[in-house]
């Protein structure tokens, strides 16, 4: 079973997943930049009650409901993990984040709360991308009508956080 994830090559993943690539581009293992990013979670429930309400701007979302996006979008990508790395050639649908906010609650629940589910999602993903051998990490699926490879989908779960880690430090000043 899994023990490294090469990096998905160029046709492995879409055009819009390019940016979530480049957030984790020193990566060379899938499943080791999924373990190291774990502490992150751990730091990012440390946060006073003030910076989890914090929004960088109108309209924006606040840390506590990043971090629900981010359980929301970990579960959503790892499920088509699990469709493409078994082999189902259904095509799947995207999905609208914004509206996965909204339904959230995110803003209600205490932070804690959020970052135990984080971190739950987390062990899941890193077990199931941990249970695929070779063959089924590079099979390919078709997702929001792109060609996505499931090794692909582990360094988009990985750049996808990644990404959010960013937005932290940058617009929330918030260093995890």
């Amino acid at each position: 079973m899994a023990q490294k994830i090469d990096r998905p090559e160029a046709g492995e993943f879409a055009e819009f997943h390019k940016g979530y690539m480049a957030a984790v581009a020193n990566e060379t293992d899938g499943l080791a930049a999924l373990e190291r990013q774990r502490p992150l979670i751990d730091r990012l429930s440390q946060l006073t009650p003030e910076q989890a309400a914090f929004r960088y701007a109108d309209g924006k979302w606040s840390v506590k409901e990043v971090t629900g996006h981010l359980s929301d979008a970990e579960r959503v990508l790892a499920y088509r993990l699990l469709r493409v790395a078994r082999g189902d050639q259904t095509p799947l649908p995207g999905f609208d984040e914004n509206a996965f906010v909204v339904g959230s609650n995110a803003d209600r629940r205490t932070l804690g709360d959020l970052t135990a589910e984080l971190a739950a999602v987390r062990v899941t993903t890193i077990a199931l991308v941990k249970s695929l051998d070779d063959e089924a990490l590079v099979r390919t699926g078709t997702v929001n009508n792109w060609p996505l490879s499931a090794r692909a989908l582990a360094f988009i779960i990985a750049g996808h956080f990644q990404h959010h880690v960013n937005i932290f430090r940058e617009r929330y000043s918030i260093c995890l």
